[in-house]
């Protein structure tokens, strides 16, 4: 049995638009750093370093990375001790799977540890006990992604079932992370408890809508289905400038452009690879023009698992 391991996992959109909760997908960058090491201890003891490292709890069932850990461990019925060091390249708070990342990350490399007895598969719901601390809600549009990369829809939690969904061939993804934070936890209890049957009715068909243009590589169809009628008509008010950042979009070669997961983060789909450079342009100008620092990322779907280093 291995003695310590470093896992790279990466960032992840979740909801893209028309998929509140069941729909994400994996990013090439940016991602976070975990290294596993066993201790003599039977304490998980973490530390943390990197953006905004000092935001990040300690506490093993505070912190997303140990929840997860001791999630697994559970469930094996191991008390061995870990140090564990989180190597943040995500901004917490930041919408594009912070949590996940580092939870992704700590689970597969526990699961390494332990010679693999889950597949990647069954430890989404340990990486879920991680997210879980992170935004008080059991869900795994972020998580999911984040171990098994590609393009993931949550057809139902109870049981569990996850879809693949294909990758279009020219998809290219946009991420413009906005330099500050929305707490996630906050962030979901302002959603309302209940939405109209139109709404409902009319957020369906457009994810089944986003589904079928993905296997179609219809961008036309899938420009159309990305709408969010539940989450960014609320969310889209906790961020300066969304509004104009939209307008001025509209006329680029852009499929859609939304809120990633809580936020801030803002991301835009396109077929493109020149448009994707301007869009990315657009949306961090606008930033500046608030006096809002930010950073953006361009990147093709990440089709591959968490990645051993």
């Amino acid at each position: 049995m291995k003695n310590k391991i470093k896992v790279r996992a990466n960032a992840s959109i979740a909801n893209i638009s028309c998929g509140f909760d069941c729909l994400g997908l994996s990013i090439k960058e940016p991602y976070d750093e975990v290294s596993l090491e066993f201790n003599e201890s039977k304490k998980l003891l973490i530390t943390v370093s990197g953006i905004k490292s000092e935001l990040i709890p300690v506490n093993p069932e505070k912190n997303t990375a140990g929840k997860a850990v001791l999630s697994f461990l559970n469930s094996i019925g191991e008390n061995k001790g870990l140090n564990i060091h989180i190597k943040k390249g995500i901004p917490p708070g930041s919408g594009i799977g912070s949590s996940a990342s580092s939870a992704a990350a700590a689970v597969v490399g526990i699961n390494e540890l332990f010679n693999k007895p889950y597949k990647l598969e069954q430890l989404i719901f340990h990486g879920m006990a991680g997210e879980e601390v992170a935004s008080g809600s059991f869900h795994a549009d972020n998580i999911a992604p984040a171990i098994l990369g590609g393009i993931r829809l949550i057809r139902s939690y109870e049981p569990l079932e996850i879809l693949n969904l294909p990758i279009p061939k020219k998809l290219i993804c946009v991420v413009v992370l906005p330099n500050f934070s929305i707490n996630t936890y906050d962030a979901r209890n302002m959603l309302p408890k209940k939405v109209s049957l139109k709404s409902a009715v009319e957020q369906a068909g457009n994810l089944a809508g986003f589904t079928i243009a993905l296997y179609q590589e219809n961008y036309e169809l899938m420009k159309r289905s990305m709408v969010d009628l539940f989450a960014e008509p609320v969310r889209g008010k906790l961020i300066p400038g969304y509004e104009k950042i939209q307008y001025h979009l509209k006329d680029e070669e852009i499929i859609g452009c939304g809120i990633s997961g809580s936020g801030p983060a803002i991301f835009a789909l396109t077929n493109n690879m020149d448009a994707s450079k301007k869009i990315k342009a657009i949306i961090i100008d606008e930033f500046k023009k608030i006096g809002i620092d930010s950073i953006g990322y361009i990147s093709n779907v990440q089709n591959s698992p968490p990645k051993i280093v």
